[in-house]
Order: structure tokens, then C-alpha cells, then sequence
């Protein structure tokens, strides 16, 4: 087999500084190298705004990052480019596409691979019209559902997606949401999100909740970001129809405040819960630890969570966003709800009250979701997009 030179720009991946920034992407693209005849170099750009700006905390670490170095077995470039927090969006392609060329030099590749379809994919057709070469770009989720309607950056998605040799989805519906907003669905395959099967599996819940000093109460777990998107509000207001229940929350962000604020008006405090960033190898145990994953989310394309948890065999109370009803296909795997307090209170209680054996809500996934298939899958459109 002809090795694949890829050269993969993805600006969602981990680093030091932020260990759990794009695991999935790590893991996708480890998947991929691990493929026969697979020859590929990451750039994953760092954005960096202006001095003083710099100095800010939330950028300080960034600074530090080597601008090469061996990520897990991966080889990283980790270039820099000029950022313009919140008001440069539209400039952040050319501005990628500059860093990407001067990390990798005079190497040669067959085929370059967007991670995120924005600013990714641009990026991606820039560097590719430079070099000569054919390009792919993935749609995760936000990348569509802002970037692709927000008329600073979706002309700029648009143009790569033409242009683009194939197109990945994570889901059947963004496909469909690709479309509705111009993109030529028959480009784009759908391209599932991996877990590590080996450790996200069934285990025992009071062992869990023991390990986690979690008590015997009924739980409830959102794993996610505390951002408005998420939907976490709508859970603590649930939580009054939802007497004993405790709600626990995995994540960080800027809705911390807010959230706590509001669990204290609706009396609810003592039952809602502040974990903080969790680490991936901690997940599972989590997951297990909890009778339901909730998650009203807004806006999705297939969230990790979403399969992380039904691996574990806990049911899932999720909005209609995204794939949903990708994963959501029997009443053992779960519930879709609207996002209102009220449906997700009714579904916690329904689940609560007939919990499904969590060997048959892992069977619910039926072997489709496994890094390998990724890798295999992501290796076979790559080589596609090349014509090798």
C-alpha cells in the first residue's frame, strides 16, 4: 500500500495547558496513524491575541507551548498566529493558513485534513490551493450551526465546502443541517465519534458512587461545559419536581455563577452539585456512578457524552439536537425531551422508576462507535479525497 502523507489542521486539540481541549480529535487522529500505510503530521495552531492581551491568564500557558513537539505518539506542530478574542472570526483562516505553511516548510503531503469546519476548512483550502493538493473537512457542530449562519465567517465555509474533494459529518442530521444551509449533501459522509471501548463499559453503581463518595441518593449527571448551550439551567429547574434527587455537574465555564445563584433561589442547593473539570480517565466511573446522563442541549452534532454514557449503560435524557435519534433509537437507551424543566423532570422520574439493566443499554450501541472503525473509516475517505 502507497503510504497517505496527511497533513491534518486541527485547531481543537489537546496541550498542556488544556489537557482535555479536543480529546476526540486526539483520539480520531491517533486512530487514523495507527492505520497501515498512514503517514501524518499534525498542526494544531495556537492563537495568541496581542500584547498585552497576552498576559491574560486564559492565554499565559498558551505561550509556553513548544512549537514542535511528540503528543502522545503524534507529531504536533503547534504554530502561532495572531488572535483577535471575539471580533476577528473572519480573519482566523488566512491567519492559520499563514502559521500552517511556515510549520511544516518544504514537507511534502497528499491530502490535508480539516479537524473543525471552521476556521479548519478554510484554512484547509488555503493551504491546499498553495501546495496543489485536495482537502477534507469535518462538521462537528457549532462549526455549522454559528459559524455556518453567522454572515462574517459562512461565506468563507461555504467556499471550502465547494471546493472541498469530501466532507465528514458526525451525525445523519448534520448532514442534513449542512444542507439546509447550501452544502451539497452528496459530498459528505457521515463519520461517527469513537469511544475507547475497553474502558467505557457497564460496571458496578454502588462501587462507583462509593469511589466518588456520591452517597445512595438518585443522581443525575450533565458532563459538558457550564455554558448556556448546554442547558444545565433547565435541569436545576427541574430539580424542584424532582424531590431527592441530586444533580451532579462535570464541567467548567462561564455560567458557574450563575448557575449556583439559581440553584440557591429555587431552594435546590444542597441537591446540585459542582464538580469541576473532570479528566477523561475519570469519566467512566462517573458516568457509571449516575442513573442518568441529562443533557437538554441547544445545539449538537453527536456529543461524546452522549455515547461515553450509554458505553457504561446509563440512560440519556437529551433534547432533540443534532443525532439524538442516532443514538436515542429504543426507550432502554433512553429519552428525547423537549427543553423545558417539566419534559426532562417527567423523563428523570420515568427512568428513575424503571431503570433499564445497563448491560442492555450498552447493547443500544451496537458496536458502532469504536475508535478503530474511526480510524479505518477516516483512513478510507482520506484516501479517497487523494485518489490513492
Amino acid at each position: 500500500m502507497t503510504p497517505l502523507r496527511v497533513l491534518s489542521i486541527a485547531t481543537l486539540f489537546p496541550d498542556a495547558a488544556r489537557p482535555n481541549f479536543g480529546l476526540f480529535v486526539e483520539s480520531s487522529l491517533r486512530a487514523l496513524a495507527s492505520q497501515p500505510g498512514i503517514d501524518l503530521t499534525v498542526v494544531a495552531p495556537v492563537g495568541l491575541p496581542p500584547f498585552p492581551l497576552s498576559l491574560h491568564p486564559r492565554y499565559r500557558a498558551l505561550r509556553a507551548l513548544p512549537l514542535r513537539e511528540d503528543w502522545n505518539g503524534l507529531a504536533v506542530h503547534r504554530p502561532r498566529f495572531a488572535l483577535l478574542p471575539k471580533i476577528g472570526s473572519r480573519f482566523n483562516p488566512a491567519k492559520i493558513a499563514r502559521a500552517v505553511l511556515r510549520a511544516i516548510g518544504d514537507r511534502r503531503f497528499d491530502v490535508v485534513d480539516a479537524q473543525f469546519f471552521y476556521p479548519d476548512g478554510p484554512a484547509a483550502m488555503r493551504v491546499a490551493k498553495k501546495l496543489g493538493l485536495p482537502f477534507s473537512a469535518k462538521a462537528r457542530g457549532a462549526d455549522i450551526s454559528h459559524f455556518g449562519h453567522d454572515p462574517a465567517t459562512a461565506p468563507q465555509l461555504l467556499e471550502a465546502a465547494r471546493k472541498a474533494a469530501g466532507l465528514l459529518a458526525v451525525s445523519g442530521a448534520m448532514r442534513r443541517d449542512m444542507a439546509a444551509i447550501g452544502i451539497d449533501a452528496g459530498k459528505v459522509a457521515v463519520h461517527y465519534t469513537g469511544i475507547d471501548t475497553a474502558r467505557f463499559t457497564p460496571g458496578d453503581r454502588t462501587a462507583a458512587r462509593t469511589a466518588l463518595g456520591m452517597g445512595g441518593a438518585p443522581a443525575i449527571l450533565t458532563v459538558g461545559a457550564l455554558i448556556p448551550r448546554k442547558g444545565q439551567a433547565l435541569v436545576i429547574e427541574a430539580l424542584p419536581a424532582l424531590p431527592g434527587v441530586h444533580y451532579w455537574l462535570a464541567g467548567a465555564g462561564e455560567d458557574q455563577a450563575r448557575y449556583r445563584a439559581l440553584s440557591e433561589k429555587l431552594g435546590v442547593e444542597t441537591r446540585v452539585h459542582f464538580l469541576g473539570p473532570v479528566a477523561n480517565a475519570g469519566l467512566p466511573q462517573l458516568y457509571r456512578a449516575a442513573d442518568i446522563v441529562v443533557m437538554p442541549s441547544a445545539s449538537e452534532g453527536l456529543a461524546n457524552a452522549w455515547v461515553e454514557a450509554l458505553a457504561c449503560g446509563t440512560p440519556i435524557v437529551i433534547s432533540s439536537a443534532g443525532g439524538a435519534a442516532e443514538l436515542v433509537t429504543s426507550p432502554v437507551a433512553g429519552r428525547i425531551v423537549e427543553r423545558t424543566p417539566a419534559a426532562i423532570a417527567d423523563a428523570v422520574q420515568a427512568l428513575l422508576a424503571a431503570p433499564p439493566a445497563p448491560a442492555e443499554v450498552a447493547a443500544t450501541l451496537a458496536g458502532r462507535f469504536g475508535w478503530d472503525r474511526n480510524g479505518r473509516e477516516l483512513a478510507a475517505h482520506l484516501r479517497r479525497c487523494a485518489q490513492k
